[in-house]
């Protein structure tokens, strides 16, 4: 029997200072008569992703339009196991972007209007003016259905001021949500607040002292709701039974992750008793995997079904010497079309998609509805520069992954007429997520092309 007890889908785990949403179990879905028609009514989840610098281009376009080769450009090729999925988009274009007598600045515009296709205003003081962001348009019309209407994620903190780019606010160039044209969404950073955010919500002021508890003994959140779980896993059927194991193994594993990190951010070796330390890895790889796992988490609890996910701040120069590039990637990106420095910057680019995979993965492990996470999203992944060297803001760098619920046909390259605006893009992405929208910043319609 694949299940015996009807619960709510908004039951929740209960603990001293803990809370746990759940997966969807197949005892919140309605009888057997409804539930190849509630396959289709599965949350629809929009993730936004932004990488810095642009891309090198000829390792990323595919040769051909039309359904995806065997073998994918280098750059995308670690999503090879997922390309059923990928439908890559050629001509996108964010005129918001360009300088329009501005002059210099495109690395703080090509973040200020990747999700709001708008033409920030040129100042490094406090009288910014940009758009609103694709993902708070959704997060009007959606969010109340969630815990949380959004979810603004990233690696490198949000600024409020300072210069950053030819006379650009630093709050360009750090953010990429923007829930009016002056309110900026700052991004967290830190995943242990993330998981804090997902599973200690609403906490009471017993519910905070267990919290302080458990970070002085390292205790796990699942140990306080342990006595909660066992009486609920007592109601499922045996499938049921096994997806809330899975689901809480996972939850557990990535607390060891966020602990582990922690103590060796801290140096810590034996978990003293020690006030919290700042939670964020040292190494960038698991940084970024680390707040992958907390974007799935929130999707699979359906406590959002929107995130935005920063990999770095604008004209970002890190280097990347777990792959042999010891240059920064900014200084790499104004190449001058040297060989070496192309190399080295489609390896940065290569690594980035590397990291996606893990995110990909993870969404195809949950199933759900007769599916799973990933078929039932939509994610965009790209930059909202070109070609780093020249700074353009045409021909983009845009994958689109994910079926949204049936809504798009994958596995595919589709070219578009030059100087097609992103933002039809992002209509049609609004429309997949029952937010539709007839206009955002220099739209012309939906983008068609997609189902």
């Amino acid at each position: 029997m694949s299940r015996k007890t009807r619960i709510s889908r908004r039951t929740i785990l209960r603990g001293l200072g803990a809370t746990i949403a759940l997966p969807c179990l197949e005892a919140m879905l309605p009888s057997s008569a409804r539930a190849a028609a509630n396959a289709a009514q599965a949350p629809r989840r929009l993730a936004l992703f932004f990488v810095p610098n642009g891309m090198h281009m000829p390792d990323w376009r595919p040769a051909e339009e039309g359904p995806l080769a065997d073998q994918l450009p280098p750059i995308l090729a670690p999503l090879s196991a997922h390309k059923p999925q990928l439908t890559v988009l050629t001509h996108m274009t964010l005129d918001g972007g360009r300088a329009h007598g501005d002059g210099p600045g495109d690395h703080a515009r090509c973040v200020a209007s990747y999700l709001t296709g708008a033409h920030p205003k040129k100042t490094s003081g406090k009288d910014i003016r940009n758009g609103v962001s694709v993902d708070q348009v959704g997060a009007s019309k959606v969010g109340h259905r969630t815990r949380f209407p959004s979810l603004e994620l990233g690696t490198q903190p949000s600024s409020q001021g300072g210069r950053c780019d030819s006379g650009y606010s630093c709050v360009y160039t750090s953010n990429m949500s923007w829930r009016t044209a002056t309110s900026p969404m700052t991004k967290e950073t830190n995943p242990r607040a993330v998981f804090d955010r997902l599973f200690a919500a609403n906490a009471t002021a017993d519910d905070r002292k267990a919290q302080s508890q458990r970070d002085r003994y390292r205790k796990s959140v699942l140990d306080f709701v342990a006595e909660d779980a066992e009486a609920l896993s007592r109601k499922l059927g045996t499938a049921d039974r096994r997806k809330l194991d899975e689901y809480l193994y996972a939850v557990r594993q990535i607390e060891r992750r966020i602990d582990q990190s922690e103590k060796i951010r801290a140096g810590d070796t034996d978990i003293p008793v020690v006030p919290r330390p700042v939670g964020v890895p040292k190494d960038f790889s698991e940084h970024v995997k680390l707040m992958m796992d907390m974007m799935v988490l929130a999707f699979q609890t359906d406590s959002t079904r929107i995130i935005t996910f920063m990999y770095t701040n604008a004209g970002d120069n890190r280097s990347y010497n777990n792959v042999g590039v010891n240059r920064g990637h900014h200084s790499l990106s104004h190449h001058g079309k040297d060989p070496g420095k192309l190399a080295d910057i489609s390896k940065i680019n290569r690594f980035h998609t590397s990291l996606l995979v893990h995110f990909l993965d993870r969404m195809a492990a949950v199933k759900e509805n007769g599916g799973h996470l990933l078929d039932h999203s939509v994610i965009q992944y790209g930059s909202g520069l070109g070609d780093g060297n020249r700074h353009n803001h045409d021909d983009l760098p845009i994958l689109l992954i994910g079926r949204g619920g049936g809504t798009i046909r994958s596995g595919r390259h589709l070219i578009y007429p030059k100087e097609t605006p992103l933002t039809n893009l992002y209509l049609a992405m609004l429309a997949r997520m029952d937010a539709p929208t007839e206009k955002l910043a220099d739209s012309t319609g939906p983008l068609e092309g997609l189902a």
